[in-house]
């Protein structure tokens, strides 16, 4: 039979890393975390490593990476090497992505700025005619 000495109730992972216990169900059905075993009332137990695993999710998840993408890193690390890497190339493709969503924003704030710097109620009470300022091009 299953020893828990190392192991953590479910429970007890979710207090101590502040993730829900319904995110760690959740987790576990995606494949980011193993349960090692059940408690004979079916409670999952969990090695201690699942606390730093958790942490580098929740990191990871801050850095915009996708739960899929940190899924791929996880299995690389579980296969004995160290996904840096694959995570630097991830992180530059995060970079870039931002820095043309940036681009884009510039260019509608230039957009919205020209359209109230000029902005004056223009009486038309055509009825097809919403507003005059944002249909005029």
């Amino acid at each position: 039979m299953f020893t828990p000495t190392a192991a953590k109730q479910i429970g007890v992972v979710a207090k101590e890393s502040g993730v829900p216990i319904k995110t760690i169900r959740y987790y576990e059905e995606l494949g980011l975390l193993k349960s090692s075993a059940r408690t004979e009332g079916g409670f999952r137990l969990f090695n201690s490593d699942v606390l730093a695993r958790l942490h580098f999710i929740k990191r990871a998840q801050s850095l915009g990476l996708s739960l899929s993408e940190i899924k791929e890193f996880l299995n690389v690390h579980d296969s004995g090497q160290l996904p840096c890497e694959h995570i630097k190339a991830k992180l530059e493709d995060k970079v870039k992505a931002i820095d043309e969503q940036i681009q884009q924003l510039m260019i509608l704030r230039q957009e919205l700025s020209g359209l109230l710097s000029g902005w004056e109620i223009k009486p038309d009470h055509s009825h097809s005619t919403i507003c005059p300022i944002i249909e005029n091009e």
